[in-house]
């Protein structure tokens, strides 16, 4: 979008919030760079220039603007949008494997080599993923220098930079300001905190309809390791370096996080998934706007507009709970999922709440003996089938995978018919457009709108819903208000 001059412009004169994310202004009288929705009397429009990215407008030499903090716009929609190398790469760089395992690290897990990625990644958004995983260390540097009282060395090492001097300068390059001042700046206004935890603002694209989102999560939690409590949706994460409990709060304008973490190494990837789950960065005016035209879904949207698709922290343990959910009730499938997470779950703290463990990974489940199973026979062998293969990496299902190659790796397993090989690209993919034909609550809420009720006829339909027919699915769903997914539990 940046090489749209005058859609650029249009989007800055306007300062419209739907863009910020989309592209920068870097102002080259001023030296800063900005989002579109920045609140400052903007420049004259032959004093712009548009960036793809943040870490391009930095490597061109522009600073953080100190009034609207472009660096904490939410991210591009586009990168959980599409599934081509340059959105692939970027997944895994919100998820922290640059700084864990460099830019070969990186290349390793998209088959590709350094070279390729690099020159796409330079390409598209102006910045090499180097400089992209220094954006964001920057970042999440100024989170914790802003949210926590640690030693600027911790901070430092806990960002993922190499020493405190590339730290400092790093700080005093992008933001114009050096750690103890970015510190002092932030300790004017009002803070909440909770002792030994971080606490965040996640923002988004308004409109937000919080309902399904955390109704959803809410409903299907899995005891343990999820929770509903005192009006906030909570959960145990299994990151890099150690486990994170996370609360998260909708609120208005914002979604309110506060993070427990082991290892604070792993907060720019605990934060990435927690973006992820609540599906943060999407365009929900392109969205709505494109399912508006069927004249059947139009009223749907215009009732509760900004529904989002809730997503997965983790694809492997969500693949795991959609083979137990298999052809049973909401609540069978928690208490299934219940039972192998107090058999081969790790345990966990939690002094604020009643989480108990960690969801077992892959690796604990591949030994796990089948006929402790309290279930049919043949889902019994579908679930061991789907450990087995992704323990061995027949199937993958990580923030980097081929979302097609997923598909088809998950359809060639005994079992795992189309409505589970679309709920787990839907959920844990996040594939934008994953369909669900074959649901009982898709084809009743088609009958009931008017619309083809035979899978087949309605996957036709469906061509016009594209490429965000996973939203219209949450649209669909939400005719049966009734019913728990739909609704925001009581505090």
């Amino acid at each position: 979008m940046h090489t749209d001059t005058d859609r650029c412009l249009r989007a800055a004169q306007a300062k419209d919030a739907r863009f910020d994310g989309w592209f920068f202004i870097a102002v080259v009288t001023t030296g800063i760079y900005c989002r579109p929705s920045c609140p400052v009397v903007g420049p004259k429009p032959e004093n712009m220039r548009f960036y793809p990215s943040a870490a391009a407008a930095q490597q061109a030499g522009f600073r953080a603007c100190k009034r609207c903090r472009p660096d904490a716009s939410p991210g591009s929609p586009q990168w959980n949008e599409r599934a081509d190398l340059v959105a692939r790469a970027m997944r895994l760089i919100a998820d922290g494997v640059v700084d864990r395992d460099g830019v070969p690290g990186l290349a390793a897990r998209l088959g590709y080599s350094t070279r390729q990625i690099e020159r796409q990644l330079l390409a598209e958004l102006g910045a090499g993923p180097l400089a992209l995983a220094r954006a964001q260390r920057a970042q999440t540097a100024r989170l914790l220098i802003e949210t926590s009282a640690l030693p600027m060395a911790d901070i430092a090492f806990a960002a993922g930079f190499a020493s405190v001097r590339a730290f400092n300068e790093t700080v005093r390059e992008i933001f114009a300001l050096s750690p103890t001042e970015l510190r002092q700046r932030a300790s004017r206004g009002p803070r909440t905190s909770v002792p030994g935890a971080l606490t965040l603002r996640l923002p988004f694209r308004a409109p937000l309809c919080p309902d399904n989102l955390f109704g959803h999560l809410a409903a299907t939690a899995v005891p343990g390791v999820e929770e509903w409590r005192d009006g906030a949706y909570r959960r145990t994460l299994r990151l890099p370096y150690g486990p994170g409990v996370v609360t998260l709060s909708p609120r208005p304008d914002h979604i309110a996080c506060q993070l427990s973490l082991a290892d604070l190494r792993d907060l720019a990837g605990a934060i990435s998934r927690c973006r992820r789950l609540l599906d943060l960065d999407a365009d929900p005016a392109a969205v709505d706007d494109l399912l508006r035209t069927d004249p059947q879904l139009a009223p749907l949207v215009d009732k509760a507009p900004g529904r989002r698709v809730p997503r997965a922290v983790d694809a492997d343990e969500f693949a795991v709970r959609a083979v137990l959910g298999q052809q049973v009730s909401t609540a069978a499938a928690r208490t299934h999922a219940g039972r192998l997470v107090a058999a081969h779950g790790e345990p966990v703290e939690d002094p604020a709440g009643g989480l108990t463990h960690l969801f077992p990974s892959i690796q604990a489940l591949a030994g796990l003996d089948p006929e402790k199973l309290a279930m049919p026979r043949t889902r019994r062998a579908t679930l061991t089938g789907l450990i087995g293969a992704l323990a061995e990496g027949r199937v993958a299902l990580g923030v980097g995978s081929d979302w097609d190659e997923a598909r088809a790796s998950l359809g060639a397993l005994p079992g795992l018919g189309p409505w589970t090989v679309e709920v787990i690209a839907m959920r844990a993919l996040g594939d934008p457009d994953a369909f669900l034909p074959t649901d009982l609550g898709v084809r009743r809420a088609a009958t009931e709108l008017g619309l083809p009720a035979t899978p087949g006829a309605l996957t036709r339909h469906s061509t016009h819903w594209r490429p965000w027919r996973a939203y219209a699915v949450q649209y669909l769903w939400a005719t049966d208000a009734a019913h728990a997914i739909n609704r925001l539990p009581a505090a």
